[in-house]
């Protein structure tokens, strides 16, 4: 039996037709870096926080406010919602999260899921590229630019909302990015936001802006997974 995973809006949301970014990190913290970023160089705001049971006990104190280290937040004009976690999510509940993401993607009548993943290679396909799991997710792939990968392997939450969301006729669109996963995740993330924006009208990514609060990001993001790691060594040995 999968672990509950739980969602509370703290606030009216209408995102009718727009879009539902995944952050949740995979392997490093890009990921997480470049949605945290989004939120602090746009119109963002909490909208909901994500829970259960299984998730280590902790909260994250920003600016002298406690915070649930995995949020929803909203951008109302863009109609654009993000799944913000500072966790790294232990793989037994990778399906769960996948789950309730599109449950709540069909609540909220959701055009389009974008998730991403690092890898350490792209085989020499360049800096990014993107898989879509519906013919009009490709379609949305085809006219961001996005180069579109033919062979490959999707591990984790954005494997499950590929596959789940072709089921569900949800059209999911993960970008592949290349990290080594070490270091500061900045470049990487850098690139991401600009491939996420491609992808959902409106968004940008203000590059100088986006360097000052990713590396305030990723110290807090690393912080909180070092913090909860004895946590979580109980919680899933």
């Amino acid at each position: 039996m999968y672990s509950k995973i739980r969602i509370k809006e703290l606030r009216p949301i209408n995102v009718e037709g727009g879009y539902l970014i995944d952050g949740f990190p995979s392997m490093g913290f890009a990921s997480a870096i470049a949605t945290e970023s989004m939120i602090q160089t746009s119109q963002f705001s909490v909208a909901g926080i994500i829970d259960s049971d299984s998730f280590p006990t902790i909260s994250v104190v920003k600016e002298g406010k406690p915070n649930y280290p995995t949020r929803i937040f909203v951008n109302d004009d863009l109609k654009v919602s993000i799944f913000l976690s500072y966790l790294t999510i232990h793989e037994s509940l990778h399906r769960s999260i996948a789950k309730t993401m599109l449950k709540w993607a069909k609540k909220q009548k959701i055009e389009l899921v974008v998730s991403s993943v690092a890898v350490k290679s792209l085989g020499g396909l360049g800096g990014m590229v993107a898989v879509g799991n519906t013919d009009s997710a490709r379609e949305k792939l085809k006219k961001s630019g996005l180069k579109i990968l033919q062979h490959g392997t999707i591990p984790g939450i954005p494997g499950v909302l590929l596959n789940e969301g072709s089921i569900t006729n949800q059209d999911v669109i993960v970008v592949l990015f290349q990290t080594d996963g070490t270091g500061p995740d900045f470049r990487s993330s850098a690139e991401l936001c600009t491939g996420i924006a491609k992808l959902i009208p409106g968004t940008s990514c203000d590059i100088p802006l986006l360097q000052k609060e990713a590396e305030k990001a990723e110290l807090a993001i690393k912080e909180t997974d070092e913090e909860t790691r004895n946590i979580k060594d109980s919680i899933y040995r």
